[in-house]
């Protein structure tokens, strides 16, 4: 099954159901769920648009903003930008933007050095243990780039941009 129609059906489900639960096996090559993963779900802990993965929950925002922006408006919704704590985070956040967008689009998420330069930090105030730079990242080519993209080009990774750039962003907030 490819990934339009599963994001296709998905969304169906969540319209018919209001609060739907996601069940049964995804085809990890398709949506980039980890196998032993615990699949992506909608539950009533999450409320509206955010779905629930490892403990917290996450919803897209797929209005262009700065970081700065981004991150005001996460906090006004209860969260903060999405802090990505392991491949099991990383995976979850690309579902969110995939589920939402039907394609994996860049977007913002908590990351910053602009504190101190090379020292990436979570604007949750996460530990920044797990990273998934794109080769040759983070470089601040074309001046000061103090701010974490994700999906970056093909290999789907992170980017170091200018935080004034417009972009979509992915949201989290604990359960």
């Amino acid at each position: 099954m490819n990934t339009l129609t599963v994001s296709a059906l998905v969304c169906a489900m969540m319209a018919l159901t209001g609060a739907a639960v996601l069940t049964g096996e995804i085809a990890k090559k398709d949506l980039m769920v980890p196998a032993k993963s615990h699949v992506v779900k909608r539950s009533a802990s999450c409320p509206g648009r955010w779905t629930s993965s490892n403990g917290r929950c996450f919803r897209y925002n797929p209005k262009p903003m700065t970081w700065a922006r981004a991150e005001k408006n996460c906090v006004a919704m209860g969260g903060n930008l999405a802090s990505v704590r392991d491949v099991e985070d990383y995976h979850a956040v690309q579902w969110v933007i995939m589920s939402s967008s039907h394609e994996y689009k860049e977007a913002w998420i908590g990351g910053s050095d602009a504190q101190e330069e090379n020292q990436w930090l979570w604007s949750d105030g996460a530990p920044f243990h797990y990273t998934n730079w794109c080769p040759r990242e983070p470089n601040n080519v074309h001046g000061k780039q103090n701010c974490l993209h994700m999906n970056h080009g093909a290999g789907k990774c992170w980017d170091d941009l200018q935080c004034s750039v417009r972009s979509p962003s992915v949201c989290a907030k604990k359960m």
